[in-house]
């Protein structure tokens, strides 16, 4: 066990910044957050995101930018997070019981992924109530053709416990 000192919840959650809702996430949200975000330490992305991720982290591949924190709730600290590795990034919305530190929820809110042959894109807003709509469309990558009959629309709500309850 390395004799590096843990770093606390309470500082992690403080790198995420209160952004008025509503917000849509898309594919320039990012860069607009991340002017005014500095980056996140390694030590914080070890400690924290990587055990959140169901898949693998390259460290040479993948990059992590903080992205919001909802509004204080009782029951949960909820967080926005982007995550970029080869032909994907994706925002991805985590609640987090703030007592035990263990997470209580992860959906993939938004983001594009390419896996060699079909695009796909989502996006989503989240609204003042909590409310959140995405919209996903995918095509084939090469020549990549918008058709709205190929799009799926899903609406979610958090829950006061911190689940994220699809409607």
């Amino acid at each position: 066990m390395s004799d590096t000192p843990r770093i606390r919840f309470s500082h992690f959650v403080e790198q995420f910044p209160e952004l008025e809702l509503p917000i849509t996430l898309g594919e320039d949200t990012v860069r607009q957050i991340s002017k005014n975000t500095p980056p996140l330490p390694g030590r914080m992305i070890d400690q924290f995101l990587v055990p959140m991720e169901p898949t693998q982290v390259n460290d040479e591949f993948t990059e992590f930018i903080a992205c919001m924190r909802l509004p204080d709730a009782e029951k949960y600290v909820g967080l926005v997070y982007w995550r970029a590795d080869l032909a994907q990034y994706h925002y991805t919305l985590v609640t987090i019981n703030p007592k035990t530190e263990e997470v209580i929820d992860r959906v993939i809110l938004a983001g594009t992924s390419y896996d060699g042959e079909e695009l796909l894109q989502t996006s989503a807003a989240i609204t003042e109530g909590l409310m959140i709509y995405q919209v996903s469309g995918q095509g084939l990558g090469k020549n990549f053709d918008y058709q709205a009959s190929g799009s799926t629309a899903r609406r979610f709500q958090i829950a006061e416990s911190g689940k994220v309850v699809e409607l």
